[in-house]
């Protein structure tokens, strides 16, 4: 029963669009900005609100790539990586807990 308190108490990773980011970042480090609207078919201002929602939580970084034009990337923090797993080991622990 701790891991679903766990679960329920993190209320950054909760929201399937967010955790959906994270599982993204978690092997990749770091992404565009455009490439996550194409992987998680969002709009550009819900992207851009949930991204800066994790950022507020310190769980990834934004920042501008200047190539041909600039570009707004992100990148995924130490505590956004361990958070991250944190909440994957307990969501299979309930899962498993389950069976």
């Amino acid at each position: 029963m701790e891991s679903l308190r766990e679960l329920t108490r993190n209320h950054f990773l909760g929201n399937p669009i967010r955790l959906g980011i994270m599982l993204y970042l978690l092997p990749r480090g770091k992404v565009l900005f455009k490439e996550l609207l194409g992987v998680l078919e969002v709009t550009p201002g819900n992207l851009d609100s949930h991204l800066r929602t994790l950022e507020k939580a310190g769980y990834v970084k934004l920042y501008k790539v200047f190539a041909d034009r600039p570009r707004t990337a992100v990148r995924i923090t130490e505590k956004g990586a361990e958070e991250t797993a944190r909440y994957l080991r307990a969501l299979k622990s309930v899962l498993e807990g389950m069976g």
